[in-house]
């Protein structure tokens, strides 16, 4: 084969052309640039987030209440040998634990080879999500239709929630003390529950109202029953009817009902958006798509070097408080009790952990990119999101994580070849949020916001990536096991 002479002048074009200026050597160095899943990660961890979601979109579907989420991280924990902690009980290295603190909140430890004083590695998420949940005298008829009152849980768009398939979930304490729970709208099977609309025949004075006010909260009654009890001589037949099947059913009354923790949600299934299947759409991401993730990362761990310390919280999307809340001190007090057990200082201890608060944040929506800030903000399919601060205005409410706490996480993350980004809640003025780590870092502990950019946040139906879900679990993954 004759071969090919380049001729001088194609030669020094082509040197020439691999040349860089000095500007171009400088930007390489200077500047950053922020990559996606496409050009950040190999076809194998892109293989292994899908691989990943398929049990994750299963923990979402038995997983709607904190309750629910709560059972699902026991199985989890006990699957990995992990067993209930008592206060006081000795513990040595690799000791796995778990509390269940009144079926609502999860806490799963593991006892490192370290010494307690070099500090517990924490990861902190919720598990309650914004919903609808019943009153204490929720039940009542009116025109042949029997409903029940309900009052909405955390921040949601309450027009969202109208004319789209519910499900009723929660736990019934009866009156000899049993607990029964219940679940009717999930399988195929069930009958569905509905909020009603007025028809936009009808519908053009509601159609003037803001959209904010066009639904009124106490508007959002449940439809359960449109028939009445086979009984003329009987009374509200309708109410009757719809007791009468619960109590042939869970055998409760409507004085059970007022000792009852029931909420409705929408009876929908996780399911991938897109041919590409790169999306998953469910009920419940907010904030369970950084808690599946951070669970499971620390209860894989075997004989890790620090502590290992993983939360399901209750309450977050209400403020954290009671018992189950990060405001409450059952966190604090185990800390002090494996350190009394393990002869630690329980003030140095604090000192030297560190706490992942895994917790979701807006993905920039282009369809309303006029509140956000598009160099700040966080997108899907790039990876797990870092971020330094929330509260709203001017930073109202929030724990703003040091430069030098900022400057380990990205560095552990650049280190391990994790795909993450960095963004804020929207545009300064047009609104925030907050999260738990205001309440962890309290303790004396640096704390820092990690998570999922979502799209549709608070919405009855949420969108998330599977990409990022995976950098999630491989963000925790790689601070559980950092020396």
């Amino acid at each position: 084969m004759e071969e090919k002479i380049q001729n001088p002048a194609e030669e020094k074009a082509e040197e020439k052309k691999e040349e860089k200026t000095k500007g171009q050597e400088l930007k390489e160095k200077l500047f950053y640039e922020q990559k996606d899943a496409f050009n950040g990660l190999t076809k194998e961890i892109r293989d292994a987030a899908q691989e990943f979601c398929v049990p994750y979109a299963k923990f979402l579907d038995n997983a709607k209440t904190e309750r629910e989420a709560v059972n699902e991280g026991v199985k989890m924990a006990e699957a990995h040998g992990f067993v209930p902690y008592t206060f006081g009980q000795p513990v040595k290295a690799g000791d796995k634990f778990y509390i269940n603190n009144r079926g609502k909140s999860l806490h799963v430890f593991v006892i490192g080879q370290e010494p307690l004083e070099n500090g517990i590695r924490i990861s902190a998420a919720h598990v309650d999500s914004p919903r609808i949940d019943l009153k204490q005298h929720p039940v009542y008829e009116d025109n042949g239709v029997c409903y029940l009152k309900t009052h909405y849980y955390g921040g949601i768009k309450k027009w969202q929630w109208v004319t789209i398939p519910l499900a009723l979930h929660g736990t019934v304490c009866k009156g000899d003390g049993t607990t029964v729970d219940i679940c009717i709208g999930e399988d195929d099977n069930d009958p569905i529950f509905y909020i009603t609309d007025i028809l936009p025949h009808l519908g053009h004075e509601q159609n003037g109202r803001p959209m904010g006010s066009a639904i009124d909260g106490e508007s959002l009654n449940i439809v359960v029953s449109a028939s009445p009890y086979d009984d003329e001589k009987a009374d509200q037949k309708y109410k009757l009817n719809f007791l009468a099947a619960m109590y042939d059913k869970y055998g409760i009354t409507e004085r059970d009902l007022m000792s009852a923790e029931l909420s409705i949600v929408p009876a929908m299934k996780a399911r991938d958006i897109g041919l590409d299947r790169t999306l998953i759409g469910a009920y419940g991401h907010d904030d369970r798509v950084c808690a599946y993730p951070m669970m499971l990362a620390t209860v894989e761990a075997e004989n890790p070097v620090h502590t290992l310390y993983a939360i399901f919280a209750d309450k977050e999307e209400t403020g954290s408080d009671g018992p189950t809340g990060m405001q409450g001190s059952l966190m604090t007090d185990v800390f002090a009790d494996l350190a009394n057990t393990m002869g630690a200082n329980i003030n140095v201890v604090r000192a030297n952990s560190k706490c992942l608060s895994a917790d979701v944040n807006a993905a920039f929506d282009p369809k309303f990119g006029g509140q956000f800030e598009a160099r700040n903000s966080s997108y899907i399919n790039k990876g797990v999101v870092v971020t330094k601060y929330t509260g709203g205005g001017g930073k109202g409410g929030t724990n703003d994580a040091s430069a030098e706490y900022v400057g380990y996480i990205h560095n552990l993350l650049i280190r391990e070849g994790v795909l993450f980004q960095t963004g804020e809640l929207g545009k300064v003025d047009a609104g925030g949020g907050g999260t738990v780590a205001k309440f962890i870092s309290a303790h004396n502990i640096d704390t820092i916001d990690i998570g999922v950019p979502v799209l549709s946040m608070h919405a009855p139906y949420e969108v998330v990536s599977k990409y990022d879900i995976y950098e999630t679990y491989r963000c925790v993954k790689a601070f559980n096991e950092d020396n």
